[in-house]
């Protein structure tokens, strides 16, 4: 019997990608990722690794690739590579945007089952608006409001992100609610996250941003409020940074 050939087998097909991404790794960059996304002991990316390969160069694959099957691209959503981990994400926000129902129901389903592995701000930020705010944009909002409410760092991430794409389409009521929900997260890149959803409401609705920052701008996070009011003029970032509001 004909033996098939390896690079028609999951594993194998893995291996080819694998050299592709890998032909763009940059080793001084990978030494640089390591400090940017916080990987030392105690912080948020502990033990990440990196290869050091630039965002758009793994664009640039997932396009050579698109219509890559679950199981090679579930090879990569448990990599210990980050690269690897972002690669599987964005094939899943473009398999999703170009899928039928039953596929995007599918993508979706594996995203929430998946965030063990969205562990970073990047990974969270390039795929939770095209796969669950997107999935989500029609239905019941609740699981975002699950993740509002996780002890895990990257599921409450999620759950404000994702409004990003409520927000691109004219619907920034949950990205209030879940704001809201959040103003008393300790950790920054909640803080972080929040101020800059709250800054995309303005771009759409500055009245709606306005009457949630004269409502909480005293009780805020100083980095959430400096997000949200970053393209204010100055004379208005500078009353809401006094909170001197009514």
């Amino acid at each position: 019997m004909k033996q098939p050939d390896w690079r028609s087998t999951v594993k194998g097909t893995a291996e080819l990608i694998r050299e592709e991404l890998r032909s763009y790794a940059e080793p001084e960059r990978a030494v640089s990722s390591r400090r940017f996304f916080k990987t030392a002991r105690g912080q948020y990316g502990e033990g990440d690794r990196f290869l050091g390969i630039r965002v758009p160069h793994i664009r640039r694959v997932v396009r050579a690739r698109r219509g890559l099957s679950e199981d090679v691209t579930m090879e990569f959503l448990g990599s210990p590579w980050h690269e690897e981990r972002l690669f599987a994400l964005l094939m899943l926000v473009d398999t999703f945007g170009r899928g039928d129902e039953q596929l995007k129901e599918r993508v979706y389903d594996i995203y929430m089952s998946s965030t063990r592995y969205i562990n970073n701000w990047d990974l969270v930020d390039s795929s939770a608006p095209g796969i669950p705010g997107a999935w989500l944009f029609a239905r019941s909002r609740e699981p975002l409001y699950e993740f509002a409410g996780s002890e895990d760092l990257w599921k409450r991430r999620i759950s404000i992100v994702a409004t990003h794409h409520f927000i691109r389409h004219d619907d920034h009521a949950d990205t209030l609610e879940i704001s809201r929900l959040l103003l008393n997260d300790e950790h920054d890149l909640i803080h972080k996250a929040v101020g800059w959803m709250l800054r995309e409401v303005g771009k759409r609705d500055p009245e709606a941003q306005e009457a949630f920052l004269r409502k909480h701008c005293r009780v805020m996070p100083r980095t959430m409020l400096r997000y949200a009011i970053e393209r204010m003029p100055e004379d208005r970032r500078q009353m809401y940074m006094r909170g001197d509001v009514q």
